[in-house]
């Protein structure tokens, strides 16, 4: 998901007479044959990695970042296309803030609490954005003889009810989540998740519509509505072609556009984001739709059937202008914009 992204980035600036070097944090920069290779072969799977795979990924990725950040002082900023993991939880923004490199994106502090469920939600509702109600399971919460606890589950059933959906706490791309309607699969699910993160949330599943608006600086773009094939908006319909509709607009009333937008804007001060961002709803079915916020989406998607380009195109604005925008911004809020 990250190389397809800055792939399509790179070449994007490219064609705004950007002079751009396209870097992967695990093989390091990629030559202009490196690309045409990436680019000719289908780069986003139809599955996510395994947890073996997330967990080399995660193993290469500082040690080939702090090889990289020598060259990395010669340009005029970093575009940061990763998605996940310590591309997208905080830990690359604060090393590149410790060596005084430029990015575009959130800071490290804002990455780190919007990739942390538990924490976001907190946030949401400290700041009069509605968000479904949750229970967390850590893994002391059961005891030695019940790794996924019992009683906790017992307690989160009657807290919740059914179904719920049940997530690693720090994931994105809905890796490790699961939907659960019957009490028996909760167990699993939570073990299921507990594979991708030492935390793990049960939330309410609220029933209804997928929305999401992009923030892009101090602008609300456009709100969205995706439509899976599948039952939730999972990894496989969010990255392969034909298992998602998306509308943008979305077809909704002027009145829900604008409050769903300022939910958006709300969340994203609340996270304390900057640049950009995407922000994920569910509209609850019902007389009166009420918006529930999901998550924010600190470093979203950009390739061929990401929301944050349909959105901005829905705006007026061209994949090479956002990006150039994104850039633009990240610039002008260090002073060096121009």
């Amino acid at each position: 998901m990250s190389l397809a992204s800055g792939l399509r980035v790179t070449e994007a600036l490219r064609t705004r007479g950007h002079d751009v070097t396209a870097i992967d944090t695990a093989r390091g920069p990629l030559s202009r044959d490196d690309e045409r290779a990436l680019l000719a072969r289908p780069v986003v799977q139809p599955t996510p990695p395994s947890q073996s795979e997330l967990k080399r990924m995660a193993r290469e990725t500082l040690p080939q970042m702090q090889r990289v950040l020598p060259s990395l002082r010669e340009a005029d900023i970093v575009f940061l296309g990763l998605h996940g993991g310590a591309g997208e939880d905080g830990t690359i923004q604060a090393l590149l803030d410790l060596a005084g490199i430029p990015y575009t994106g959130s800071g490290h502090l804002a990455s780190a609490l919007a990739m942390d469920k538990d924490l976001s939600k907190q946030l949401f509702v400290r700041n009069d954005v509605l968000t479904a109600e949750w229970v967390m399971a850590t893994a002391e919460s059961g005891d030695e003889k019940d790794s996924t606890g019992k009683r906790f589950r017992k307690e989160a059933l009657e807290s919740l009810g059914l179904p719920v959906v049940v997530k690693p706490s720090k994931q994105g791309s809905t890796v490790g989540l699961s939907v659960v309607k019957k009490a028996k699969d909760l167990a699993p699910a939570i073990a299921e998740a507990f594979q991708f993160d030492d935390e793990v949330m049960i939330e309410r599943f609220i029933a209804g519509r997928e929305l999401t608006v992009g923030i892009l600086g101090d602008e609300a773009l456009p709100a969205g509505e995706i439509i899976p094939k599948h039952e939730i908006y999972d990894y496989e319909c969010k990255y392969q072609a034909g298992m998602a509709v998306e509308e943008f607009p979305a077809k909704i009333s002027a009145a829900q556009t604008s409050t769903v937008q300022e939910l958006a804007r709300r969340a994203f001060r609340a996270l304390k984001l900057r640049g950009y961002a995407r922000i994920d709803f569910r509209m609850s079915v019902g007389r009166t739709a009420k918006f529930y916020c999901l998550e924010a989406n600190t470093l979203p998607g950009m390739t061929q059937t990401s929301l944050i380009p349909q959105a901005a195109a829905a705006a007026g604005i061209t994949f090479p202008e956002l990006c150039e925008r994104i850039v633009r911004i990240a610039l002008d809020a260090r002073g060096k914009g121009g």
